[in-house]
């Protein structure tokens, strides 16, 4: 059973077939699927899911706070389950591959008072970027 999974049911989320599926789906490190890889994949598992339930339960994740929508350059939005570990991203410039990554210090702590402008910050996003080793050798 996935770290996700058993937090929807400890929050005690009506568990449908179509919405285990998705967890599922979700579950693992680095996942950082489109909704439509992750209905291409739900698919597979159970043949009768929509798109449009699978749309429908990931904007349900969100809402939880249980899976972190994710946008880089442009491209899809990307579902990560892993919303309950600070972490940060890394993404390759050429193909979009999305890497979780837990650099040392606090981001938060590191903008100056200055720099401020008054503002309380609560929360700090760092999308770190470069080419990843398959682009890299291609």
């Amino acid at each position: 059973m996935s770290d996700l999974l058993e937090r929807l049911r400890g929050r005690g989320w009506r568990m449908t077939a179509q919405r285990r599926v998705v967890a599922e789906v979700l579950d693992g490190e680095h996942v950082h699927l489109t909704a439509d890889e992750v209905h291409a994949r739900a698919v597979k598992r159970l043949p009768e899911i929509s798109r449009a339930t699978v749309y429908n339960t990931l904007g349900e994740l969100v809402t939880l706070g249980e899976v972190l929508e994710v946008s880089t350059d442009h491209r899809a939005k990307r579902y990560d389950p892993n919303a309950h570990q600070p972490h940060q991203h890394l993404v390759c410039a050429r193909c979009g591959a999305i890497r979780d990554v837990h650099p040392a210090g606090n981001p938060l702590a590191d903008l100056p008072d200055s720099e401020r402008f008054g503002f309380t910050v609560s929360d700090v996003e760092v999308t770190y970027r470069g080419t990843c080793p398959n682009c890299a050798a291609a």
